[in-house]
């Protein structure tokens, strides 16, 4: 699987105060428990950052969902459950970014706070460990959409 997307523009708009511009970011999330789905989703919410808005959501149950979504390309982030079953996300994480062409930045969940070797292992941009922490799972992803936005 080997994919060249095409560029996504990332918006860039002022913001309501006028000063600086905001990031909009779609975000391609993956696990196989829609509960740590559902925790993410509300951690980040619709604005993690005052320059960050996601808004585009894709949810993936299964890997091959997501090798599919990130072949058609247009996806600023990705998050990767490590404890998904099956597949785990790390493992996922370092073959995504062996083998697609400007893939995007991907955050990966940890199963605890030890295993941050195995993210980096896993060649993720970024970590989170179980249980997740609200507050550091939006600004991973700010960050992230920081980084893919100076990237375009």
């Amino acid at each position: 699987m080997t994919s060249a997307h095409a560029a996504h523009p990332t918006t860039t708009a002022p913001t309501a105060s006028g000063g600086g511009a905001t990031h909009a970011v779609s975000v391609l999330l993956y696990s196989d428990d829609i509960t740590t789905r559902d925790a993410v989703r509300a951690a980040v919410g619709r604005r993690p950052a005052r320059d960050v808005e996601v808004t585009r959501w894709l949810e993936c149950a299964t890997a091959f969902a997501v090798t599919e979504a990130l072949d058609a390309g247009g996806w600023d982030v990705v998050v990767l459950d490590g404890e998904a079953a099956k597949n785990g996300g790390l493992g996922l994480c370092r073959e995504l970014k062996n083998e697609i062409y400007n893939c995007p930045p991907v955050l990966v969940l940890t199963g605890r706070p030890q295993d941050g070797w195995l993210a980096a292992w896993s060649l993720a941009d970024d970590a989170v460990p179980h249980p997740l922490d609200p507050i550091k799972v939006a600004e991973a992803v700010a960050g992230l959409a920081r980084k893919r936005a100076a990237v375009l």
